[in-house]
């Protein structure tokens, strides 16, 4: 029994900086049990304790002491596509990203599905190994805000969104037959599309985002007083089209940079686009960018040859769920 008692520890999926063990995956498990798996990371402690004593280490002490990795160097450590094995300065194996960017060709910067620029397509790579799973290339050089001169790979379009920024997106132009008048929405340009495709496919089609006003057919609105919004969305009025527009408005801004100043649609210069949002909300009446900076200090034209290396990744996150959906 006493020898069961040794073998019988617990299982942990990582040794921390600490030296301790910690995220607990099983108790009650050999060391040859726990160490199976082969995973770099992977640790185990001996010690045959009661639940109360793993959730004071985990919670108070930062782990559990006497802590012994199944590995202690890179021999047969497989750290999956695009990773390799390297001694740590502590002299721990430790799984680093080293893509593999000899087949490269292009070597000039390339624009990333999260609307980011990037100096060459390893550092990209780098950059998904390090936590973007999803981060792939867009198109080569710059990230641009028109779709001029942007070559999309493959049968994908350039598409801008609302935000100004271009992105290769795949249009699907074939939608299902609409089955319920539920699905119709009013568009931005004032126009009904029979569902969220249809809406799409337009976008695609337009090569510029058309967005969604409000769900339902559009009316003939002489205020905001005539549209229901969903919840958690008001009604923006735009007084050079007539129209209403439902949007959020519980958006709380973070603190703005100098750089992030934009000229609005009121000929009124903002901290933030956020902030520009906010102050729409705040009045009722719809604002969009004209362009980035001061209304006093930039046209539009000077901001399209600008280098956009801080895109609103929320911004690629939105325009993916409308293309993509």
């Amino acid at each position: 029994m006493e020898h069961q008692k040794v073998q019988a520890g617990n299982c942990w999926l990582q040794q921390g900086k600490n030296g301790r063990c910690q995220v607990l995956y099983m108790p009650g498990m050999s060391r040859e049990e726990c160490c199976r798996s082969g995973r770099l990371g992977t640790s185990w402690t001996e010690e045959d304790v009661p639940n109360s004593t793993l959730f004071k280490w985990m919670i108070f002490n930062g782990g559990a002491p006497n802590c012994i990795p199944c590995k202690e160097t890179c021999d047969n450590v497989d750290c999956g596509a695009g990773k390799r094995c390297k001694m740590n300065r502590r002299s721990k194996p430790r799984c680093v990203c080293a893509p593999d960017c000899s087949n490269i060709t292009w070597k000039g910067p390339v624009c990333g599905s999260d609307g980011k620029t990037y100096k060459d397509e390893c550092a990209l790579l780098k950059a998904k190994c390090k936590g973007h799973p999803d981060l792939d290339v867009q198109y080569q050089g710059k990230c641009k805000k028109t779709c001029r001169d942007v070559m999309c790979p493959g049968s994908s379009t350039c598409v801008v969104d609302q935000t100004n920024n271009a992105y290769c997106v795949t249009c699907n132009r074939i939608c299902p037959e609409v089955t319920s008048p539920e699905q119709y929405l009013c568009g931005n340009d004032g126009i009904v599309y029979a569902s969220a495709c249809h809406l799409r496919r337009a976008t695609c089609l337009l090569g510029r985002s058309i967005g969604v006003a409000y769900e339902g057919k559009c009316i003939k609105a002489k205020s905001c007083e005539d549209i229901q919004c969903s919840a958690g969305k008001k009604c923006l009025w735009d007084a050079r089209m007539s129209r209403g527009r439902c949007s959020l408005c519980d958006e709380t801004c973070p603190e703005s940079r100098t750089d992030e100043a934009v000229c609005a649609s009121d000929n009124t210069t903002y901290p933030s686009e956020c902030a520009m949002k906010q102050a729409a909300c705040s009045m009722g009446v719809l604002l969009e960018v004209k362009h980035s900076g001061s209304c006093n200090s930039i046209t539009e034209d000077q901001e399209e040859d600008e280098e956009d290396e801080d895109s609103d990744y929320m911004a690629y996150v939105h325009i993916s769920s409308i293309l993509d959906g």
